[in-house]
């Protein structure tokens, strides 16, 4: 096992794609090739993969950070939901995500009882132990995670346990992408472990009705530079297909198991992405047949409307590829990993986090 991932390293091989790169590459226009995913960025920016590119290919990044998409109108229903006494349990990187006046941090900084747990089950485990609580699991995530929170709720948990669902899903991210004017793309690189659940299949409308070429990709420095070559290979033979180049982990189809727990447990429906408004059909909400789970019919949570962007904060920018963090305002000055302002310096998978962090290594 060990040896198959040390040849995704081999600076030999990366040396032959990286030549293929810019044979493939056109000799004057520009190039812009998205990820969708905070993975693939870590890989990007930790092993310095953009210097090795023509200056004309450029990769950037998309909404691939699940604690960065979620809205500050989601992080104040978890706030309130901890300040009416529910034991809040999430994953460690959304404790600091910014509210529109407080994050679960700071809640917690108040007195109230808010948890890391590692999963659902997590979750499930603590209610138990302590049933003369009340527990909420504040559920992030894109389809990757979705499945191990629609596994709990199906086996009906204690109930003195709720689910603040707050699910993503990716293909309505990228199609927005697409709607945006003034914002250029060529090609997509979609995330490896949201596929590994959705399928190769879930990406077909993109070379098919966009004439956008598409590659799965993995997250080892070979994967990332071949799906780069895959994607400019099919602009130099003017075609646009689906490919996958993360064939080792993604199927046509997918998990189909995972895909029935999610279609069991949960509806589609509109929902919020931080600084980028409304997508259609793009959250997961628990279905009727499970309200009885939903920590938000249950104690009556009512936000009218958050506010995602500080002054001056320009994560929403980011999170589409349209500017790079180093040119936010805020970056690396008012805004730091030690105290973020905008919720891509908080996210492990966030963007401008990814970035500091690589900074100062230099």
């Amino acid at each position: 096992m060990f040896e198959r991932f040390k040849k995704l390293r081999d600076p030999k091989l990366a040396k032959r794609v990286v030549e293929k790169i810019h044979d493939f590459a056109p000799k004057h226009d520009v190039v812009k090739i998205c990820h969708v995913c905070g993975t693939h960025e870590w890989t990007i920016t930790h092993f310095g993969l953009r210097s090795l590119l023509p200056q004309n290919v450029e990769v950037i990044a998309g909404p691939g950070c699940p604690v960065c998409v979620t809205p500050a109108s989601e992080i104040d229903e978890a706030v309130q939901l901890a300040l009416k006494g529910v034991v809040i349990t999430c994953f460690g990187d959304a404790l600091r995500v910014p509210g529109s006046e407080k994050s679960l941090l700071d809640a917690k900084a108040l007195g109230v009882d808010v948890r890391v747990v590692y999963s659902a089950l997590d979750a499930v485990r603590m209610a138990e132990k302590e049933p003369d609580k009340e527990f909420a699991f504040f559920a992030i995530g894109f389809e990757t995670t979705a499945p191990s929170t629609a596994i709990e709720i199906l086996k009906k948990p204690p109930k003195n346990l709720t689910f603040l669902v707050s699910h993503r899903l990716i293909p309505p991210a990228m199609e927005l992408l697409l709607g945006i004017g003034d914002l250029h793309i060529d090609g997509f690189i979609a995330p490896g472990h949201v596929s590994t659940i959705i399928g190769l299949k879930a990406y077909e409308i993109f070379p098919s009705a966009y004439r956008m070429p598409t590659v799965v990709a993995g997250f080892e420095p070979l994967d990332v530079l071949f799906a780069i070559y895959m994607v400019l290979r099919q602009l130099r033979q003017g075609v646009a297909c689906l490919e996958n180049e993360y064939a080792r982990a993604v199927s046509w189809e997918g998990n189909i198991k995972a895909q029935k727990f999610m279609a069991e447990a949960f509806k589609i429906v509109d929902g919020e992405w931080r600084g980028l408004g409304k997508l259609p059909l793009s959250t997961f909400r628990l279905i009727e047949k499970y309200s009885v789970y939903d920590a938000r019919e249950k104690f009556g949570v009512k936000i009218n409307c958050g506010r995602d962007l500080l002054p001056g904060c320009q994560c929403h920018l980011v999170m589409i590829g349209k500017i790079k963090p180093t040119e936010c305002p805020l970056f690396m000055k008012a805004c730091t990993p030690r105290k973020p302002l905008g919720a891509c310096m908080v996210g492990i998978e966030g963007t401008c986090s990814i970035w500091a962090k690589a900074m100062n290594k230099l």
